[in-house]
Order: structure tokens, then sequence, then C-alpha cells
């Protein structure tokens, strides 16, 4: 059985940084596109970040363009580097893998729907 979990939520001020990570077990790391969403209070989970199998290829979500940096490693690790933090990227964090595909494929994001999730780390930024 496939687990996520996340770390490395909590509360930072404006401008501030934080780094999440995602623990992989049950099934190679190497299987899966993985990804990172976000849901905020009172609105829907939203596409944060997503990075291939093979840790080439990334694509991020315009909101977070150039402030936020998607990572992997070799064994079960998933990283969110986040910089230059805004009150509006305040929310619950999820990591997400799947699905299985090219080794440096990243799924057309209206086509994007992983097959795992984790159960969130809460991020706040003040203001």
């Amino acid at each position: 059985q496939v687990q996520l979990v996340e770390s490395g939520g909590g509360l930072v001020q404006s401008g501030g940084s934080l780094r999440l990570s995602c623990a992989v077990s049950g099934r190679a790391l190497s299987d899966f596109v993985m990804g990172w969403f976000r849901q905020a209070p009172g609105k829907e989970r939203e596409f944060v970040a997503t990075v291939s199998r093979s840790g080439r290829n990334v694509r991020y979500a315009v909101p977070v363009k150039g402030r936020f940096s998607i990572s992997r490693d070799a064994r079960t690790m998933v990283y969110l580097e986040m910089n230059n933090l805004k009150p509006e990227d305040t929310a619950v964090y999820y990591c997400a893998a799947g699905p299985f595909t090219g080794w440096d494929r990243l799924p057309p994001l209206s086509e994007y729907d992983p097959d795992y999730w984790g159960h969130g780390t809460q991020v706040t930024v003040s203001s």
C-alpha cells in the first residue's frame, strides 16, 4: 500500500521560506510522477507543482512560479522549497503520487489525476 507523509509546514511571516517534505513508502518513488497541491479555506484544491519520474522536467502553477521549487531524490523523498511566501500561499499542502507514465513525461494539467494522496501539512503565512 502506497503511503505519503508530508512534513515541514508551519507558521511563517510574509517573505519567509519553508521547505516541505514528502516521504513515500509502499512502492518505489521512481514509479511515479510526483506533485504538490494545496487547498485554502473555502476554496477547491489546486495544483502547485509537479516533477517527472526522471526529475528532469517540472511544471509550476503561475502564482508560485519563480518562488517555489519542486525536487525529488533517488530514494523516497520529494520536496517543495517555498521562498518569498505570501499570505495568499496559506493553505493545506498535499503531496500526490502518480500516474505511472513515461520517464521524462509530465501529464497535461487537464489530465493530471494523481493516484495517491497524503494527509496534508498546514502552511500559514502571516502578513
